[in-house]
């Protein structure tokens, strides 16, 4: 099976429900994803103090990698977490989950992202990066991005020089020994800010890209998610925009692959949705499994993450999956 290498921001998820009119009285635009200061992050931290939360080791791209892991993939996860409690529990959860830990360890705090769920089961994350934000090139090992059949990033990544500097690092790597280089956009306010790096990004240094329908509808200045697909496989080989309920769409070698929405049409928690699709592609891909097969299988793992709360399933839940996906493969 094909190696996949990923760097991300390894965070410690805190996932509470709020109301509406909570969200609305924190100035929060719902279903998006904010970058905060230390202040904010405590100011987030008092408001959902006396709530119930639940906690999990997160990251978009973190999450990817433990997913693949979970199915069986071989995965490396490199990132930075602090040298405190919150990063040994991180690394100690990789370790369980048989990922390659590669996570350099800062004298900042370990990353977070407070989640907040609203009724409609739609999450708002504002992430404190902590020690993600020293993550450089130099902290990357060279010896394993080489042996990399495929990188994954997100658009995460392009929030501090030093991260962006990591990661064409690791595709140039890669790319010089013959992998693939896997990109989710991963964030529609990362596209407004970096739209133009991330089209170059996209036309010059991609073979996978995933991005969601308001990622792909900033990207191209078009509402049509299937559109938008088109466009965007004519910059990379292969491009995927999901639809959210009516499914996804999958753009390579000349043809646009409509893949059927899994699950049920009221979830429980979209948190890791689209990082769990992607785990379930670059799986099918690892396994040598055709476009449509691999993105049935992203299709069917989304389904089933989205009926649970939070980004990760279980590794109980895993030993059921890995039966249920080997049928699509």
């Amino acid at each position: 099976m094909k190696k996949i290498y990923g760097i991300g921001n390894p965070l410690i998820d805190v996932i509470v429900n709020v109301t509406e009119q909570e969200l609305d009285s924190l100035s929060l635009h719902k279903g998006t994803m904010q970058l905060t200061d230390k202040a904010r992050h405590k100011e987030l931290l008092a408001f959902i103090e006396n709530k119930p939360a639940t906690y999990s080791c997160g990251g978009s791209c973190p999450n990817t990698i433990i997913a693949l892991a979970g199915l069986g993939a071989p995965a490396t996860l490199a990132g930075k977490v602090g040298d405190d409690k919150y990063g040994h529990i991180y690394k100690d959860s990789l370790r369980e989950l048989g990922i390659n830990d590669e996570l350099a360890l800062s004298p900042e705090p370990t990353g977070s992202s407070v989640i907040l769920l609203t009724p409609d089961r739609e999450r708002t994350m504002n992430t404190y990066l902590g020690a993600n934000r020293e993550y450089s090139a130099a902290d990357i090992i060279e010896e394993s991005a080489a042996e990399a059949d495929i990188f994954h990033f997100t658009g995460y990544m392009w929030d501090t020089v030093s991260q962006q500097e990591s990661v064409r690092r690791a595709i140039e790597t890669v790319r010089g020994h013959g992998g693939k280089i896997s990109f989710d956009i991963a964030d529609p306010f990362a596209v407004a800010r970096y739209r133009e790096i991330f089209f170059n990004l996209i036309s010059e240094d991609c073979d996978i890209v995933f991005a969601n329908k308001d990622e792909a509808r900033i990207l191209f200045d078009n509402y049509d998610a299937y559109e938008c697909c088109k466009s965007m496989g004519k910059l990379c080989p292969t491009a995927i925009v999901k639809n959210g309920k009516k499914g996804s769409y999958i753009s390579h070698g000349g043809r646009i692959y409509t893949i059927p929405v899994s699950g049920p049409v009221s979830p429980t928690d979209t948190t890791g949705a689209g990082d769990v699709y992607a785990a379930g592609y670059l799986f099918g891909l690892a396994n040598d499994a055709g476009v449509e097969a691999a993105g049935r299988i992203a299709s069917y793992l989304a389904g089933e993450i989205i009926q649970q709360v939070g980004a990760q399933f279980s590794g109980e839940r895993f030993k059921d999956l890995r039966k249920e996906v080997a049928k699509l493969l």
